[in-house]
């Protein structure tokens, strides 16, 4: 297939690569500052299991234009959450009706966002469970497990792009597995706040509580809202709070189970927050907190996280000066 990555950041480069390496005719729309350095040195990525692969430049179509999306069969966004209008805008300028659009997107409003713009299209939401990070220039390494989820329909899109090392599978409740995936996600902001690796984090009982506190206030408003949730990983979401709240040699070894977790690995928002960019805490925590407003239920702690990361902290900060 003729695929356009739309915004390609690290997942969309590191998922563009495999598609490109197994025959798709890959373009990847994005920035001077992520395409020049593939356009020297081609496209590396690796995983958290020794992967390593690296795609050739020519093998892929670089583009700062989203004149490339006039022939594309199909459109995967990857672009944060405050570019989705925008790219939006250049599907429906630029795209072919018959081409699909898939959003690989964090957080709940950027599929709606898509269908709302582009009603003639096959829109369709998807979750993408696992962290990508960028070491250097051109290279991108997966550091956490699972497989990518995306909305049941028609054209059995789920095989087409399935692939060894990148499964995606097809799903008719993909708003519940978004929903366990932002749950999921509201971690990026403490990981952020914390100044340490998701390893170290999750090995300290302290954050872990905290993690398990602020999931449980999530799964509350969820469930005062009346939305499902459907975890990512293999345990109940309900379960993984008890999980996490464990003593550390217990919850080690039922974790190791679960996820698999690179040593080095932190979450994208830190290395946004460790930049100065724009993050994605609105479309996280602030989506609980909102809801919650809606739903008459409280929710201190997404609402104190939210402040903290759109206040920029110059120092990591402990679990204690988190929850004063």
């Amino acid at each position: 297939m003729k695929i356009v990555i739309a915004g390609a950041g690290s997942i969309g480069c590191y998922c563009g690569a495999f598609l490109a390496d197994a025959g798709h005719a890959v373009s990847l729309l994005g920035r001077p500052r992520i395409l020049d350095p593939i356009r020297e040195n081609g496209l590396t990525v690796t995983d958290f299991s020794g992967l390593n692969l690296n795609v050739a430049a020519d093998k892929l179509t670089l583009s700062e234009n989203p004149n490339c999306l006039v022939d594309a069969e199909l459109v995967i966004v990857t672009v944060k959450t405050a570019a989705t209008a925008g790219m939006a805008g250049q599907i429906a300028q630029f795209a072919p009706t018959s081409a699909p659009v898939l959003s690989w997107q964090n957080g709940m409003e950027n599929a709606r966002v898509l269908q709302a713009a582009l009603p003639d299209h096959d829109v369709r939401a998807g979750m993408v469970p696992f962290n990508v990070v960028p070491p250097e220039p051109a290279s991108f390494h997966r550091a956490t497990s699972g497989d990518i989820v995306i909305q049941s329909g028609p054209g059995y899109l789920g095989q087409v792009l399935s692939l060894p090392d990148l499964p995606v599978i097809e799903s008719d409740e993909i708003e519940a597995v978004q929903w366990g995936k932002l749950v999921i996600n509201l971690n990026n902001a403490l990981n952020a706040l914390s100044g340490l690796t998701l390893k170290d984090q999750l090995l300290d009982r302290k954050w872990r509580c905290l993690m398990a506190d602020q999931m449980s206030e999530a799964l509350g408003v969820l469930k005062a809202a009346g939305h499902p949730v459907t975890s990512t990983t293999p345990l109940p979401a309900w379960v993984t709070p008890h999980i996490l709240r464990l003593p550390t040699p217990v919850f080690s070894r039922i974790a190791a189970r679960m996820l698999t977790i690179d040593p080095s690995a932190r979450t994208s928002m830190a290395y946004d927050l460790m930049a100065g960019r724009v993050t994605e805490i609105g479309s996280l925590q602030g989506e609980i907190v909102r809801l919650g407003a809606q739903h008459g239920r409280r929710t201190p702690i997404c609402a104190r996280v939210q402040e903290l990361i759109e206040q920029k902290p110059d120092e990591s900060l402990s679990p204690d000066q988190i929850i004063q």
